[in-house]
């Protein structure tokens, strides 16, 4: 079934996927860990908000630690933590109260997403309405990054339905309903580039030297 898109001209919400357990870091929020003096989710944000509005931030526990961020703070809304698919449901549900028909997410502890995100996710939407990213790797291996994605709210039954069986694999979700693919340059760096361990903060700040800001 194809689904309705929005116009190109819409600004679309979106949503900032923050919910994770951050175990390769020693825990905490990676979001909140700082690069030039500030958070990896305020660079995200210089990317993304002149894109989309309104933005909001999906995490769990206490929403008093990303006061300065001044964003709604989505909680899952499903038990047990069960992964970045429990927060593109809450980022569904959060859009369908807004009235949208989709809504993007983005992973909060990748900095520096391309400036055309919105437009190129939109553009590449497949018959259900839904796409995701790529860049390809070193080798120049094409790799998906579902987690950087447009989905269509009329998914979130499924979704939910997907949630309660156990199955918590967002590319594997995103593989049965026909998702486009909108396909970004990984030079002279990986707009997809993720913090996940300590020595990828180095990393990220000599980026960030390279990358104006934009919002």
């Amino acid at each position: 079934m194809t689904m309705p898109r929005a116009p190109l001209d819409d600004p679309l919400p979106a949503v900032i996927l923050a919910g994770g357990l951050s175990s390769r870091m020693g825990g905490g929020d990676k979001g909140l860990l700082r690069i030039c003096g500030r958070s990896l989710i305020a660079h995200l944000l210089d990317r993304l908000a002149p894109q989309c509005a309104p933005v909001a931030l999906n995490a769990n526990g206490d929403p008093a630690r990303f006061a300065d961020l001044g964003l709604p703070v989505l909680p899952d809304g499903m038990p047990d933590r069960p992964g970045p698919l429990a927060g593109v449901l809450a980022a569904m549900d959060w859009a369908a109260g807004l009235g949208a028909p989709s809504v993007l997410t983005a992973a909060g502890d990748t900095p520096f997403p391309p400036a055309d995100l919105a437009r190129r996710l939109a553009e590449a939407a497949g018959p259900s309405g839904l796409a995701i990213a790529a860049s390809p790797d070193p080798q120049g291996a094409m790799r998906d990054h579902p987690t950087f994605a447009l989905w269509p709210v009329a998914l979130r039954d499924d979704l939910r339905a997907t949630l309660a069986a156990g199955q918590r694999r967002v590319l594997a979700f995103a593989a049965r309903h026909q998702p486009g693919r909108a396909i970004w340059d990984s030079r002279p760096h990986d707009p997809f580039f993720n913090v996940n361990r300590p020595e990828d903060l180095a990393r990220a700040e000599v980026i960030a030297e390279t990358i104006p800001r934009t919002g």
